[in-house]
């Protein structure tokens, strides 16, 4: 669990008594003017690292049947982007309604299927099983994107910035 600095930049934030996908969760959905400028957050496959503006460095276990991807739909503009950074990156479509399908890849069994909005940032976050690679599906006013996706090994992104709508 972060110590010391790392804790009090966590607990000025409400977030010191949270599960790691608690934080994922909040840090992701938390409003562009509200977030935390004195905390980096990096989504990775198995962890999430917390490192404050003093240097302060934790690393948070994520469920080992749970992955986190933010991806990001986008018309006109993207990021680079491998591991999500639930504090800087931002996208162009905030607080937009998406249809989304999430299908995996060996068995055809649909995974998501919901109207989602994106959050602030611009992204939209999905907790998906761990070890499955799958296609992901984004329509939005009549323009689709799609991806193929991986949440199997420590090296698959878990930041999705290539969708674009056409």
């Amino acid at each position: 669990a972060p110590t010391g600095e790392l804790s009090k930049v966590l607990a000025s934030h409400g977030l010191a008594d949270l599960e790691a996908t608690e934080i994922v969760d909040a840090l992701d959905a938390a409003p562009l003017t509200e977030r935390p400028t004195d905390l980096l957050a990096s989504v990775r496959p198995s962890e999430i690292v917390l490192t404050s503006t003093d240097g302060s460095e934790a690393t948070m276990r994520l469920p080992e049947d749970k992955f986190y991807l933010s991806f990001a739909p986008y018309i006109d503009q993207s990021h680079d982007c491998y591991f999500h950074s639930l504090t800087t990156c931002t996208a162009e479509l905030g607080n937009k309604k998406f249809d989304v399908t999430v299908t995996d890849a060996a068995t055809g069994e649909t995974i998501v299927d919901e109207t989602l909005t994106s959050f602030d940032n611009g992204f939209i976050g999905l907790w998906l099983p761990k070890g499955i690679e799958a296609e992901l599906s984004v329509q939005y006013e009549g323009k689709s994107a799609s991806a193929g996706i991986s949440t199997i090994s420590d090296d698959d992104a878990t930041c999705l910035t290539t969708l674009q709508l056409s």
